[in-house]
């Protein structure tokens, strides 16, 4: 009889610590297009973030966050399926991604109703944050970012005239080319060809013909990655020569390798440049990047870093204040007021979500991506 209470006490101790440590678990989903198209931008998010909780892997009062990560293959339906999963099966506390402004405004209207903070690291439209009380962003939005090119185009380009290409296909490339043209001729600039194109094109034959025939100063073309490289190397064969100028979607350095020397002088706005870290977060993040994958940290490995330490920020400052909810969490992030992460310092607007941060301009130069300029808001 003694040695099965014994063995009793010794169970419900056991059974108490491995409870407690449960207990101490939060849950948070992740939602990244670790395959499909833009598969590259997921993959290098998935490396930052694994980085940043290496760096901060524990909370306050003992906690730990829990990561469960989804494959929505770049695709709009998948990111809705896998935010319902997330909330209903997996009962996570909140939500870092979907990467696509097209895949976060589709999982984003699930994760509203469900009262779910969705904290996007990379979707720049503003749609996605409008009228919603919980999704924000910790990266810039397209209107900042498309005035920040034109101004770019104008000033320090000195283009007078545009042709824009726009891929029908991505509420990104949609809003960010609508914010460039708007800004641009009321600069003073004009657009003279406007054309477009399809996620997975490959044949850009028609848009380089009309393009040739207008001759305009600069090209604008804010697409992924994938379609810059191809682009650019059929552009550069039927004898093109402007400038092309993107946005935050051709940070990937599988653009240069697939564009190889035809992407040579090639422009864009994105969010991160080493040479522009300036916190001490993002100065450890890169050193541990580096020793980690032997490379310097992409765009997207540093905004997936700062989706995990704003939201390891507000779930700590959840616990201190004793609201360790979804509802306390998102409080939380929407009150988040300069950060100082590795793409640089910054503060989310608690009405709209948006992030208040600067931008940086990068070009291709020798096969490399290399630091131009930053912008402030």
């Amino acid at each position: 009889m003694r040695k099965f209470l014994s063995f009793c006490l010794s169970f419900l101790v056991v059974f108490f610590f491995v409870g407690s440590a449960y207990s101490k678990e939060i849950k948070i989903g992740v939602v990244m297009p670790m395959t499909g198209p833009v598969a590259s931008f997921g993959q290098s998010s998935w490396h930052g973030i694994k980085i940043a909780k290496s760096i901060n892997p524990t909370l306050k009062d003992g906690y730990t966050m829990k990561l469960i990560l989804l494959d929505d293959k770049g695709d709009k339906v998948e990111a809705a399926n896998a935010v319902s999963r997330l909330i209903n099966k997996e009962h996570v506390k909140a939500i870092i991604g979907p990467l696509t402004s097209g895949d976060a405004l589709s999982a984003g209207n699930i994760a509203e109703k469900a009262n779910i903070p969705l904290l996007t690291h990379s979707a720049t439209n503003p749609l996605v944050t409008k009228d919603k009380k919980y999704i924000a962003r910790v990266c810039f939005t397209d209107p900042f970012q498309g005035k920040v090119a034109a101004k770019y185009a104008r000033s320090n380009l000195k283009a007078k005239t545009a042709a824009v290409i726009i891929d029908i296909a991505q509420d990104y490339s949609v809003g960010l080319a609508k914010f460039f043209m708007k800004n641009f001729e009321a600069m003073g600039g004009k657009v003279i060809a406007k054309t477009f194109v399809q996620t997975g094109d490959s044949d850009f034959a028609a848009q380089i013909a009309l393009i040739k025939a207008k001759n305009p100063d600069i090209i604008y073309m804010p697409c992924y990655y994938q379609a810059l490289a191809l682009f650019a190397r059929q552009a550069r064969q039927f004898g093109l020569k402007q400038t092309i100028l993107a946005g935050d979607g051709a940070s990937e350095v599988a653009l240069i390798k697939v564009g190889g020397k035809a992407v040579e002088g090639l422009t864009f706005t994105t969010h991160f440049d080493p040479k522009a870290a300036v916190t001490g977060l993002g100065k450890k993040f890169i050193k541990a990047y580096k020793k980690k994958f032997k490379e310097i940290p992409s765009t997207l490995a540093a905004l997936g870093a700062d989706g995990y330490f704003i939201m390891a920020n507000a779930i700590n400052r959840a616990i201190e204040k004793k609201e360790l909810t979804s509802e306390g969490i998102n409080k939380a992030i929407r009150s988040t007021k300069n950060f100082k992460g590795v793409t640089g310092v910054i503060t989310i607007n608690p009405k709209t979500g948006n992030a208040i941060k600067s931008a940086v301009i990068q070009k291709v130069k020798n096969g490399k991506f290399v630091f131009v300029t930053v912008v402030n808001p």
